[in-house]
C-alpha cells in the first residue's frame, strides 16, 4: 500500500466520497448549499401541531416529506433514506447493494402522542389518571405488533440496512447533540482497524413534537422569540436567548483512501481527526473550566496530526443559547489562544436550526461543501455581537475561502463531546 494511503500514524486514510442531505432548506445537497451561502432561514411558525399556550412556537421542521401517517419515527426514517440514497449515488456505488456497514446516529425512541390514544381508545375505558404507570397498563393490556416494531430503537436502521443494502448489523446510537458526529467517528474507526474498506454514516431526526418543545421549554433551553421565525437563532450574539429545533439528515460515504482509488472514486475530503470526550458535571450544563470541550479539541487535532494554525475555518456547534456559546468560545480560546479572533467561525444552526441527533452528521457535510467550494456559509442575525465571545463569525454574509482544514464540533446534552477535523485532500 502506497504511504500515501496512511496517516500519520500509519492507519489508513479515511476519505469521503459521497454526501448527501436534507434540512427545513430543502432535499439535497444543492439546494442546501443554495440556500446556505445566500444566508436564508428555514425556520418557521410550526403548522404540524396546535401550539396554543406553548413558549415557543417555530422550529425548522421539514413539511415536504410525504410520510404519512406522521410520526417522528417514520419521518426520521425517511429523512434517513432521503441522505443515505444520496450519498450513494454520488459515491457511485449500487443502489440497494451499498455492502459495508451502517452507523446510524437516531433519536431516542419512545410511544408519540397518536399511539398513546390509540391504546387509550383500544382499552374500552373512560380513566382520567394519567403518567408513565398508566401507559405501561395499556401497552401490557393492548398489545399491538406495529407500534411495538414503530418503537424498537434499532427499527429504523434495521429497515435503511434492507433498502440501502449495508453489510453486517447496523449500529444505531444516541449521545444527544453529539450523536452524528459520533457515528462518523465510529466509522473512522472501522476502517482504520481494517474491519471495512466502507462504510455510511448517517444521523437524522424528525422529532419535533409538542412533547419535545415542552421539555426544551423546561429547561429555558428554547428560544422564545417566535415573532419574526428566521430571526430568532442567532448564535454568538448579545441577544440570543435559545436554540431552535430542526429537523433533517445528513450522510456520509466514508472509504478508506486506497479503496476509493482503486475503484475510480472522486474523493470530497479526508476524515483527518476525531476528538472524544465526555463531561461528567452536570447532565445539560458544560463544566465551568471548560476542560472537557478544550480536551475534545485537543484530541480532535493531535489524531489529525496539525494544529490549530492548520485550521481555515469553524463549524462552530454554535447552538445560541447563552452558555453553551459563551462555553464553546472559551474552549477554543483556550486553544488557539488569540488565532481565535482571526479563524472564520460559523453556525449553520443561525439558519437551519438545531437539528439535535443529527447535527454532527449535518454539519459534516456542511464542512466538506464549504471546502470543495471555497465559500463559508454565514452566521446570520448577528447584528449584536457579544463583547464577551470576540469572534469572526462569517457574519450575515457567506465569504469566498481557500480552507484546506476544517473543525466541526458537536457538543451534547449529558456530556458527550466530538470534535471532527476534515480536510480537503490527504496530508502529505
Amino acid at each position: 500500500m502506497p504511504a500515501s494511503d496512511l496517516d500519520h500514524l500509519g492507519r489508513h486514510v479515511v476519505a469521503v466520497t459521497g454526501v448527501g442531505l436534507v434540512t427545513s432548506l430543502g432535499r439535497g445537497v444543492a439546494d442546501n448549499w443554495s440556500a446556505l451561502t445566500a444566508g436564508r432561514s428555514g425556520i418557521h411558525s410550526i403548522t404540524r401541531f396546535p401550539t396554543d399556550n406553548l413558549r415557543t412556537t417555530i422550529a425548522g421542521t421539514v413539511d415536504f416529506m410525504n410520510v404519512e401517517p406522521w410520526s417522528g419515527i417514520d419521518l426520521s426514517y425517511a429523512l434517513a433514506e432521503a441522505a443515505g440514497r444520496e450519498a450513494i449515488e454520488q459515491a457511485g456505488l449500487p443502489d440497494r447493494h451499498f455492502g459495508g456497514p451502517l452507523f446510524l446516529a437516531a433519536p431516542p425512541i419512545e410511544l408519540e402522542w397518536s399511539q398513546r390514544l390509540y391504546l387509550d381508545k383500544l382499552s374500552g375505558e373512560a380513566r382520567e389518571e394519567a403518567g408513565y404507570d398508566r401507559l405501561l397498563e395499556l401497552a401490557r393490556t393492548n398489545r399491538s405488533p406495529s407500534i411495538y416494531d414503530l418503537t424498537l430503537f434499532g427499527g429504523i436502521s434495521e429497515r435503511l440496512s434492507d433498502v440501502l443494502g449495508t453489510r453486517g448489523l447496523p449500529v444505531t446510537l444516541s449521545t444527544a447533540c453529539a450523536s452524528g458526529a459520533s457515528a462518523i467517528q465510529l466509522g473512522v474507526e472501522a476502517i482504520r482497524r481494517g474491519e471495512t474498506e466502507r462504510c455510511i454514516a448517517i444521523g437524522t431526526d424528525g422529532s419535533v413534537g409538542a412533547e419535545a418543545l415542552i421539555r426544551f421549554s423546561l429547561l429555558s433551553a428554547l428560544s422564545t422569540q417566535n415573532a419574526v421565525p428566521e430571526r430568532a437563532s442567532k448564535p454568538f450574539s448579545r441577544d440570543r436567548d435559545g436554540f431552535v429545533m430542526a429537523e433533517g439528515a445528513g450522510g456520509l460515504v466514508l472509504e478508506s483512501l486506497s479503496a476509493a482509488r482503486a475503484r475510480g472514486a472522486t474523493v470530497l475530503g479526508v476524515l483527518l481527526g476525531v476528538g472524544e470526550k465526555a463531561d461528567d458535571f452536570h447532565r445539560t450544563r458544560s463544566k465551568p473550566d471548560g476542560s472537557p470541550i478544550i480536551a475534545t479539541i485537543r484530541a480532535g487535532l493531535a489524531d489529525a496530526g496539525i494544529g490549530p494554525q492548520d485550521i481555515g475555518y469553524i463549524n462552530a456547534h454554535g447552538t445560541s443559547t447563552p452558555e453553551n456559546d459563551r462555553m464553546e468560545y472559551i474552549g477554543l480560546a483556550a486553544v488557539f489562544g488569540d488565532d481565535i479572533q482571526r479563524t472564520p467561525i460559523s453556525s449553520s444552526k443561525s439558519m437551519i436550526g438545531h437539528t439535535l441527533t443529527a447535527a454532527g452528521a449535518i454539519e459534516a457535510v456542511i464542512s466538506i461543501l464549504a471546502m470543495r467550494e471555497g465559500v463559508l456559509p454565514p452566521t446570520i442575525n448577528y447584528d449584536q455581537p457579544d463583547t464577551a465571545i470576540p469572534l469572526d463569525t462569517v457574519p450575515n454574509k457567506a465569504r469566498p475561502a481557500d480552507v484546506s482544514a476544517v473543525l466541526s464540533n458537536s457538543f451534547g446534552f449529558g456530556g458527550q463531546n466530538v470534535s471532527l477535523v476534515l480536510g480537503r485532500e490527504p496530508r502529505g
